[in-house]
């Protein structure tokens, strides 16, 4: 009975304890979010969607820090929330709105508003999610929207659009994008990478490719690649309704 009660005192003080290296690496996806929110006020934005492309890489080293490290903490998962919040909330949303919504007004600052609290509702149902690790993601990831606001930026200032920018397409694809963050829409979570493990050298070779394919005209292939893994959800969504399949997300929402 005493061996019981040790084993979950452990396991409750393993769930509470501080660990160091990943909430770096979190905090770096902080600073970098906040980067990017003063870069947007200030008006550069092409530094703004730089700097939240580097948070969502942080983001990503930090879990894959805590996991393969064992560091993992009911800490470092709220931590983790409030950061992206910023990085992929906030900051997307005020430098679209700078760059391209300011001009329409109530509509630009509502569309704005409006990513905002789907970014913070879909972070919430993501920590509700988190005990589990489901092959889908329900909903499109607030990372994933948010690289593709920075990446819209970046391509609109590659083609050349006249400041200020006012684009219909945009508007309507902050409110569109706000929407999928809280749909039940399916997005592959690459967490478990079955590949990698079985093929590490053929994965190394896909991984050599495609950093050349960003490199060559990383505004086009980042604008791109984001932009179809957004459409990706509704694309799996019809899918499986056309076959009558449920789509494996771990939701405890409804």
């Amino acid at each position: 009975m005493a061996e019981k009660i040790n084993k979950r005192k452990k396991k409750k003080d393993k769930r509470n304890r501080i660990y160091l290296l990943p909430n770096l690496f979190t905090t770096g996806n902080l600073f970098c979010g906040f980067f990017g929110l003063i870069a947007a006020i200030e008006g550069h934005y092409a530094k703004a969607a730089i700097a939240i492309l580097f948070a969502m890489i942080f983001d990503i080293l930090d879990g894959r820090i805590a996991r393969f490290t064992g560091a993992t903490s009911r800490f470092g998962i709220e931590y983790d929330s409030l950061c992206d919040l910023v990085s992929f909330g906030v900051a997307p949303a005020i430098l679209v709105f700078t760059f391209a919504l300011e001009s329409y007004g109530r509509y630009g600052w509502l569309a704005a508003f409006l990513y905002v609290a789907c970014a913070a509702l879909r972070l919430a149902k993501f920590n509700v999610q988190a005990a589990r690790e489901p092959n889908y993601f329900s909903g499109l990831p607030s990372p994933g929207a948010a690289g593709l606001m920075a990446s819209t930026v970046l391509f609109s200032l590659w083609i050349g659009l006249e400041q200020p920018v006012k684009h219909i397409a945009i508007l309507l694809m902050v409110y569109i994008v706000s929407y999928l963050m809280v749909s039940n829409a399916p997005y592959p979570s690459f967490k478990k990478l079955t590949f990698a493990e079985r093929h590490p050298f053929y994965s190394l070779v896909f991984f050599v490719l495609f950093l050349t394919v960003i490199a060559a005209e990383p505004h086009v292939t980042l604008f791109v690649g984001f932009l179809l893994y957004a459409t990706s959800g509704p694309f799996l969504l019809a899918l499986r309704a056309r076959r009558g399949q449920k789509v494996p997300v771990s939701s405890e929402i409804q």
